[in-house]
């Protein structure tokens, strides 16, 4: 078997046009010879292997720039990317803009700019030179118009006629018949006479790729295993249009042969183009790759993932604020795991990890509880000075603050970083404990034990110690200040636990629930003094915290909690 060789991208002109297999002739072009396909009922291609191989591992992603950067999509180019990673290969990056009216620039320069904020870079594609380009189909065209005459040449190929109204027909009579909508051949055999008549009358005409009638392909995916069709489900397929430009099947075949593509990974929505394109890699006596077909990533319903789900993109969730690191951890656990109970990965373990074998062939459900978790964890992970770095940025840049760094913003970020999960979410946190809702809660049915623990005369003696200057000289001494003074004033007031803190987070915060009460009351202190904290974050100081607490009228919040018990025993 000749074997494929490298096409350098300055020489793309093919010279050599292997011919390992005798050709399967249509009637009109060798009638006297018999197809090698028609003489075997049993026509079969082993297209994988169950051994990963680590020589001259070459895969490719191939996205068709006719919008975002699907999650489906962002997947399958990880795969490949852990794959190649993995096996010391190369992964590269294909452009599959042979749809002219859809494709735009926009949409690749989002796609790459997506791929490359994943951190997954190719070796050879836009950008990346290489000895296989050019990387765009669009540039390609001559190379597919080569080989598309060779086929034609040699007898796989045939020119048709019919008009589109012609083929209405067929399918239409098919349809009525029960038959699948296949060609039925009408130029398959027809003479050379008819052809030269046509073609002297400038008729239009497509290349269609001659089909043997009988037989069945097989193929050995590396995730699906084995999978076959039969040949009389097909029918004599297009891969040259009338308007002379290249059908999907017929470009991607001749792109993964002339790249050398040793492994094509791929949806498995790809999965029944596997046999036109193994036909024509039959008939150009190209080496054929291995296929691996990945499972759709599906939606809570067990759907297929799409917008009305909600964001599906890459660069949707980017604009969100979630983290490339937990996509990528993310959408690797969509269908893969190595074994183990571990869910955390860095792209660098999930290289050393990954593996074809370990991929599930099923449906993977998207979980955007899950991947939110996930980022979180993610977030807090970063070291702190960018996790600081970040959140600091983000809250200037909403105008929160008037600063992104310095101590008031590295201490906020420690306090509120377990409750943050997208770097969003950060803004509301800070903002919550700028707030002071103090009447809000004191009004709800949940602040009822806490009222009814005398909360009024705790008040008294907590203004007063605030009036003293002790609290303030406590809180001037940090960290340590404060601890004294709470334990101290809880001896005073014979209180500690929860009797003493919950009162005290109350009356600070305005809450019944929070961070840890010292470190937020110490940020409070600091906030007050840094003139950090911009004018439009409306933050009520301790000072104005305690003026708002004066003013609680205790029996009025006592007669309302009565009210709010007695409806909700009745709605119960």
């Amino acid at each position: 078997m000749a074997a494929l060789v490298a096409m350098p991208r300055m020489r793309m002109k093919i010279t050599v046009f292997p011919n390992v297999f005798p050709p399967f002739l249509c009637q009109s072009y060798r009638p006297k010879k018999v197809s090698v396909f028609h003489r075997r009922r049993s026509f079969s291609v082993s297209a994988s292997s169950t051994k990963e191989t680590r020589d001259q591992v070459r895969v490719r992603f191939a996205p068709s720039p006719t919008g975002n950067l699907h999650v489906g999509g962002a997947r399958t180019a990880l795969f490949n990317y852990l794959f190649a990673r993995s096996n010391g290969g190369k992964f590269v990056l294909r452009i599959e803009d042979t749809d002219l009216e859809r494709s735009t620039k926009e949409s690749e320069e989002a796609v790459l700019n997506d791929l490359s904020w994943l951190g997954l870079d190719w070796d050879e594609g836009p950008g990346v030179d290489g000895d296989y380009g050019p990387y765009r189909q669009s540039e390609r065209n001559s190379l597919y118009k080569q080989y598309a005459e060779k086929l034609l040449e040699s007898g796989y190929v045939y020119r048709c006629f019919c008009s589109s109204e012609e083929l209405e027909k067929m399918k239409e009579i098919a349809k009525l018949k029960q038959l699948p909508p296949v060609y039925t051949g009408k130029w398959a055999n027809a003479t050379d006479k008819e052809v030269q008549e046509e073609l002297q009358r400038g008729t239009p005409y497509t290349y269609r790729f001659c089909v043997p009638k009988e037989g069945s392909l097989k193929i050995n995916d590396l995730i699906r295993g084995e999978v076959s069709w039969n040949l009389d489900t097909l029918g004599d397929f297009v891969i040259m249009r009338s308007n002379g430009q290249p059908v999907y099947n017929f470009c991607v075949t001749v792109d993964d042969a002339t790249m050398a593509i040793s492994h094509v990974i791929r949806a498995e929505e790809h999965l029944p183009n596997t046999l036109r394109q193994a036909l024509i890699y039959k008939a150009l006596g190209f080496p054929m790759p291995h296929f691996a077909h990945v499972s759709l990533i599906l939606a809570p319903d067990r759907s297929k993932l799409s917008k009305r789900h909600g964001a599906t993109s890459v660069g949707q969730y980017r604009e969100m604020g979630y983290l490339p690191q937990a996509m990528v951890n993310y959408l690797a656990l969509l269908g893969w795991g190595d074994g183990t109970e571990n869910e955390f990965f860095t792209l660098d373990h999930l290289v050393e990890k990954f593996s074809i074998g370990r991929v599930n062939k099923s449906g993977a459900i998207f979980d955007s509880t899950k991947l939110r978790w996930m980022n979180g964890q993610h977030l807090r992970a970063l070291p702190s000075e960018e996790l600081t770095k970040l959140i600091g940025e983000r809250w200037k840049g909403t105008g929160i603050l008037t600063e992104s760094e310095g101590s008031f913003v590295e201490d906020a970020v420690q306090l509120l970083k377990d409750g943050i999960d997208l770097t969003p979410d950060s803004d509301k946190a800070l903002s919550n404990l700028l707030s002071y809702p103090l009447l809000e809660t004191l009004s709800s049915l949940e602040a009822k034990p806490v009222l009814e623990d005398k909360l009024s005369e705790f008040a008294a003696s907590f203004i007063a110690a605030y009036d003293s200057g002790e609290l303030l000289a406590a809180l001037e001494e940090g960290h340590a200040g404060w601890q004294k003074w709470v334990k101290s004033f809880g001896k005073s007031l014979k209180r500690k636990g929860k009797s003493l803190f919950m009162p005290l987070r109350v009356l600070l915060t305005g809450k019944l629930h929070g961070p840890d009460i010292g470190a937020s009351v110490l940020l409070l202190h600091n906030g007050g003094k840094s003139g950090i904290i911009a004018p439009q974050a409306e933050f009520v100081t301790l000072d104005e915290r305690f003026r708002v607490l004066r003013k609680v009228d205790w029996e009025a919040l006592t007669k309302k909690q009565s009210l709010l018990e007695t409806a909700a025993t009745v709605s119960t």
